[in-house]
C-alpha cells in the first residue's frame, strides 16, 4: 500500500495523519475544514479532491470521523470506486453495528475493510505512540499492519471487524468511570484540606492509581483541563458503551450515572468544553478551587518515537 487517502483531520486523525506525513508516506488528505487540509499539504501531505477520488486514486483511505453519521456519509461516497485490493480503515470511535454494516458493503465491492480505532490520548497519537485495535480478518491484518505501525506503538488484532469499536467504547467507559472518580478524590482532598500536590502523589504512587490519573489529573491541577478532548464526545462513547451493554442484555449501575453526569456537564458548560473540566461541577458546588502549582497545562507524550510491533494477547 504505497498511496494512502486520510479523511478527518481533526484532534486525533490530524495527529495519527501527521505520524504518516512524517514517516515519508504518500498521503492524500480531506477534511471539511479547508485550513486543516492546508496545514497539511504545506507539511507534505497531497490534496485529496474527495472521498471518491482518495478511494479511486489510493491503495487505502483511512477515515478518523466524529460520528457514525459522519463515517456513513463518507463510506457511500467512496463505495462506487471500491474495487479488489481497496482497503478501507475506520480509526474513529463508532458503533459496533455500525462498522460491521458499513464494512460489509465494502467487502461485497471487492475491497477489505479494518476496524482499527485508537486509544491513549492525543498526546500519544501526535508521537506515534498510541495504542491501535484492529478487528478484520488475519490476512487483512498482516497487510495493514505495516501502515498501522507508524501510527501506533502497540497494534492489537482483535478478532473480527467490530470486536475493536467493542473493545474501544469499553477502554473509554473505564477511562470515564476513573476520570470521575480521580475528580472526585482530588475534590475531597482539597476539602479535606490536603495539599493537592502530596495528594497527586500519594495518588500515583499507591494502589489507587491510573492511567487517568498520571495525565488527566495533571492538567486538571494545572486548571487548564486541556487533553484535546471535549464532553460531546465523552458523551457519544459511553452513548456508545451503553448500546453494546444493552444488545448484549447486561443491565449496568455505574455507566447511567456516568452518562447523566456529562449530559448534566454539557448543559452547564457547553459540549465542546474540555471533558476533565467537568470536575467543574464539583467546584461550583463546593466553592473550592481544584488546582494547584507546578504542574502542567498540555500533556506530552516522553517515549521517544519508535515503531511499533504487534500485541499478542498473554493468555
Amino acid at each position: 500500500m504505497k498511496k494512502i487517502g486520510f479523511i478527518g483531520l481533526g484532534n486525533v486523525g490530524g495527529k495519527l495523519s501527521g505520524s504518516l506525513v512524517r514517516n515519508g508516506m504518500d498521503v492524500r488528505v480531506h477534511d471539511l475544514n479547508p485550513e486543516f487540509v492546508d496545514t497539511f499539504v504545506t507539511k507534505g501531505a497531497k490534496l485529496g479532491g474527495g472521498p471518491a477520488a482518495m478511494m479511486r486514486e489510493c491503495d487505502a483511505v483511512i477515515t478518523c470521523l466524529p460520528s457514525p453519521a459522519a463515517s456513513e456519509a463518507v463510506v457511500q461516497e467512496m463505495l462506487p470506486e471500491v474495487t479488489k485490493d481497496k482497503v478501507w480503515l475506520e480509526m474513529s470511535t463508532t458503533d459496533e453495528a455500525e462498522v460491521k454494516r458499513l464494512g460489509a458493503m465494502v467487502i461485497a465491492q471487492g475491497g477489505a475493510a479494518v476496524d482499527c480505532p485508537v486509544s491513549g490520548g492525543c498526546h500519544r497519537a501526535d508521537t506515534g505512540n498510541i495504542s491501535i485495535f484492529a478487528g478484520c480478518d488475519r490476512p487483512t491484518f498482516e497487510r495493514v499492519l505495516p501502515l498501522l505501525t507508524i501510527m501506533g506503538r502497540r497494534v492489537l488484532h482483535t478478532g473480527d471487524i467490530g470486536s475493536a469499536s467493542i473493545l474501544k467504547v469499553l477502554t473509554n467507559y473505564l477511562a470515564t468511570a476513573n476520570l470521575v472518580s480521580c475528580i472526585e478524590a482530588l475534590t475531597v482532598a482539597k476539602g479535606a484540606n490536603m495539599d493537592l500536590g502530596v495528594a497527586f502523589e500519594a495518588m500515583r504512587i499507591s494502589s489507587g492509581t491510573s492511567f487517568v490519573h498520571e495525565t488527566e489529573s495533571q492538567v486538571i491541577l494545572n486548571g487548564s483541563r486541556d487533553i484535546s478532548f471535549t464532553m460531546d464526545l465523552v458523551a457519544k462513547d459511553i452513548g456508545l458503551f451503553q448500546e453494546v451493554a444493552d444488545r448484549a442484555g447486561i443491565a449496568l449501575e455505574l455507566n447511567p450515572l456516568l452518562i447523566s453526569i456529562f449530559q448534566d456537564g454539557i448543559s452547564r458548560y457547553g459540549p465542546r468544553e474540555f471533558s476533565p473540566n467537568i470536575i467543574r461541577r464539583l467546584e461550583d458546588a463546593t466553592g473550592l478551587d481544584i488546582t494547584a502549582p507546578g504542574f502542567p497545562a498540555e500533556l506530552t507524550d516522553d517515549e521517544p518515537e519508535e515503531p511499533g510491533t504487534e500485541v499478542h494477547p498473554r493468555y
